[in-house]
């Protein structure tokens, strides 16, 4: 009896931990898209920056976890996020739309 209860102690401990560690997965920062409005009085980098630093707590924190300013084709930047930083930067006035960034593989075509 003393032996099942160690076993079960130990199997229980395992799966708080292993709980534990994927709570803590779900909130590791990830790559994301974000569009914005096209800023009309300030360059599109120092918007982005600013808008990023409104959630990060910082412009230094925003320079960190910026990865690319879009300036062309579209406004928008692309920064390492946390699911939490997502919610809360989607709320922003500016933000138009939050998106995973994905890598595409190109399959190449095969040769007749």
């Amino acid at each position: 009896m003393q032996k099942t209860q160690i076993i079960c102690s130990i199997l229980l401990v395992l799966c708080l931990v292993a709980a534990t560690k994927s709570m803590g997965d779900s909130e590791e920062a990830k790559v994301y898209i974000v569009y914005t409005e096209k800023p009309e009085d300030q360059e599109p980098e120092e918007y982005h920056i600013k808008t990023l630093a409104s959630v990060l707590g910082s412009e230094e924190a925003a320079k960190e976890a910026l990865i690319y300013s879009y300036k062309h084709a579209a406004s928008g930047f692309s920064a390492k996020l946390t699911p939490e930083q997502v919610s809360e930067l989607s709320k922003k006035p500016g933000v138009l739309q939050i998106v995973p960034s994905e890598r595409l593989q190109i399959h190449g075509t095969e040769r007749m």
